[in-house]
């Protein structure tokens, strides 16, 4: 981001003495800094792309109110088929997953930007916590900046991972007392107002791939082969059509079930 802004400023200041120059050895020279620096321009935009489109976002909606909400999901794929679980606060099948924690320093953090714990989730003692805030839209670079440090904040994907396959029981401890995963990649949605949160909303999600060992990719066929209603193995066909089967049967899938394929 900071060669980007050298880079714009260099150019910036080529273009206008171009403009104003008198001496036409001045103006050339000028003129070819311009035309010079549009490639590292064009190159420095490409790489702090998601950087630049948060900072125009600060300045069109400096004034309004932009919902947050940054989640990781895992992948989990067997044989083809991707492991979906009940949701908890839904009823729909969905990756394991959820919302980061913050720690008390990232709870600091936030206050000094004026964040507020959003209002579209019930706040319980299973969402205390959660990274999911409403902002000043000016103070969105902020945010990303100390989202990007990872200081603060759950920096892990085991938590959910615990919560929602081993502690329930689906899962033996014995056999996943810990898990090995890619983080494949980030998504993150462009602003949009969303009519269930009457606001502005930016969704992030940290995609993992879960890399099973030999015992544990045993104990994933033996799940898939056992009929538990908490749990669903569904092809990339039913994720991409939101459960809707060939044979007429409809799963409710959710929409951000996509993201893991």
């Amino acid at each position: 981001m900071v060669r980007f802004a050298l880079y714009l400023t260099l150019f910036l200041t080529s273009l206008v003495t171009a403009f104003m120059a008198h001496d036409s050895t001045v103006g050339d020279l000028a003129n070819g800094a311009v035309i010079s620096l549009l490639i590292p321009i064009a190159d420095a935009a490409m790489a702090n792309r998601i950087n630049v489109r948060h900072v125009w976002y600060s300045v069109r909606y400096a004034r309004r109110d932009v919902r947050i909400s940054a989640a990781y999901l895992f992948k989990i794929k067997i044989d083809g088929k991707y492991l979906l679980v009940q949701g908890r606060r839904f009823p729909q099948l969905q990756p394991v997953g959820g919302v980061y924690k913050t720690s008390p320093s990232g709870g600091s953090f936030l206050a000094s930007i004026g964040a507020r714990d959003d209002s579209l989730i019930p706040l319980d003692d299973r969402s205390i916590n959660d990274l999911r805030i409403r902002i000043k839209g000016s103070q969105i670079p902020k945010f990303y900046t100390w989202f990007d440090s990872r200081a603060g904040r759950e920096d892990s994907p085991w938590r959910e991972f615990h919560e929602e396959l081993i502690s329930t029981g689906i899962l033996s401890a014995d056999k996943f007392p810990f898990t090995f995963q890619d983080y494949v990649r980030r998504e993150v949605d462009p602003i949009r107002y969303s009519e269930h949160a009457e606001s502005l909303e930016i969704l992030i999600a940290d995609i993992y791939e879960l890399l099973p060992t030999p015992a544990q990719e045993e104990a994933l066929r033996q799940l898939a082969s056992t009929n538990i209603s908490a749990v669903s193995w569904v092809t990339e066909e039913t994720i991409r059509r939101r459960g809707v089967l060939p044979n007429g049967t409809v799963l409710t899938v959710a929409q951000h079930a996509r993201r893991v394929i």
